[in-house]
């Protein structure tokens, strides 16, 4: 890991868009479904961060987070474990300034006594809901340089289909960006515009007191978005840069983009651009490698430690501990962690949450358009 210190801390806010994929997040937030084998959302960003030679990060959770604090533990999987900064989780109601935000702006100000006291000149804040290999050290680079207020980083890229469904009036914005020589000079909220267009990852670089500052003064107005309310009115009078990131992103936005996402992974073209050029970090599990038991067949696939495969599998992703049973067949699937396939079952187009089984002799098959999904602790 990299361990020189840059000057910058990082905010993640880990419940954005949890609504998008309400079957994910019954018991879970977005920071925590689990994401290509052995991963969670959250393990990328923070990976990136760490990779960067951050080493002061808060994550201010709304609510379901028990799932997160298990997984993120102390953050010594990220070298996060430290005396000075390292790893901190601000829950609702933890201290009195902390409730239950509904924007950006109400998260940071419950932590603007925590943010007083840190000595890093600068802040980043980001969402969880997309997987990605990001160098935050080159976007600072590049907002120190320009002089920037404040940078955003965006894709160049078609507006994903579970955000296009977004029902007006829902808290669930997306932003689209205006870019005129590298400055940011309008900002499009949940705009379904089609072909590409400058996609917001909502991922934001700006010096700790300017953020202070701006969140003080929208909180006493009762604003709650730090895009809608504070930066769109402003544009004219803040110089925002625009950060253009050109690396593999996966993004959640629904369960078709969840089981798409996944899949994609199986070419090694999109694996290698989500996991290089720095390595992602993740809670261990001491497991045994996977095995394949004499008869089991297997194409085209990503399996996890800890799987037993008996049957055959082809164009699918287990997690952790999945088993597959003699004779079973499973093909085009998503099965999370400890999910078993019994003898003689048969599965295709299905995303299983974790610990579901499908008993002996049962067929189950969805479509590449709509996969069938099978909520935890299930047995069908």
């Amino acid at each position: 890991m990299v361990n020189s210190n840059t000057s910058a801390l990082g905010i993640i806010f880990p419940n954005s868009y949890d609504s998008l994929v309400p079957e994910l997040v019954s018991e879970r937030l977005m920071a925590s479904i689990p994401f290509a084998g052995r991963y969670r959302m959250v393990d990328f960003l923070l990976s990136s961060m760490v990779n960067s030679g951050i080493d002061n990060i808060s994550i201010i959770v709304r609510k379901n987070y028990h799932s997160l604090m298990d997984h993120l533990g102390s953050g010594r999987e990220w070298d996060l474990t430290r005396k000075n900064g390292g790893l901190s989780i601000f829950p609702p109601y933890s201290e009195k300034n902390v409730k239950v935000y509904s924007g950006r702006v109400e998260a940071v100000a419950s932590i603007l006594d925590f943010l007083e006291t840190q000595k890093e000149k600068y802040v980043i804040l980001s969402d969880t809901h997309t997987a990605v290999n990001f160098d935050f050290r080159k976007m600072l680079e590049e907002h120190i340089s320009s002089g920037a207020d404040v940078s955003v980083a965006y894709k160049r890229e078609e507006i994903p289909e579970g955000f296009k469904k977004i029902e007006v009036g829902r808290s669930d914005l997306y932003y689209t960006l205006s870019i005129d020589n590298g400055r940011v000079n309008r900002i499009f909220i949940n705009a379904p515009e089609p072909g590409p267009q400058n996609f917001s990852m909502n991922i934001y670089i700006m010096d700790r007191k300017f953020l202070m500052e701006q969140v003080k003064g929208a909180y006493a107005r009762g604003y709650v978005y730090f895009e809608r309310d504070i930066l769109a009115p402003r544009l004219e009078k803040l110089h925002v840069h625009a950060y253009e990131f050109t690396g593999y992103t996966a993004r959640i936005s629904d369960m078709k983009s969840y089981f798409d996402e996944n899949m994609k992974l199986l070419d090694d073209e999109n694996l290698d651009g989500l996991f290089s050029p720095s390595p992602v970090y993740t809670k261990i599990r001491d497991d045994n490698p996977t095995r394949y038991i004499n008869g089991a067949t297997a194409k085209n696939v990503m399996v996890a430690d800890g799987c037993v495969i008996e049957g055959d599998i082809e164009n699918c992703v287990l997690f952790r501990g999945v088993k597959v049973g003699k004779g079973a067949k499973v093909k085009n699937c998503v099965l999370m962690q400890d999910t078993v396939i019994e003898d003689g079952a048969e599965v295709e187009y299905l995303i299983t949450d974790k610990n579901v089984t499908i008993t002996a002799g049962k067929t189950m098959k969805g479509a590449d358009t709509h996969p069938v999904y099978v909520a935890k602790y299930q047995v069908v």
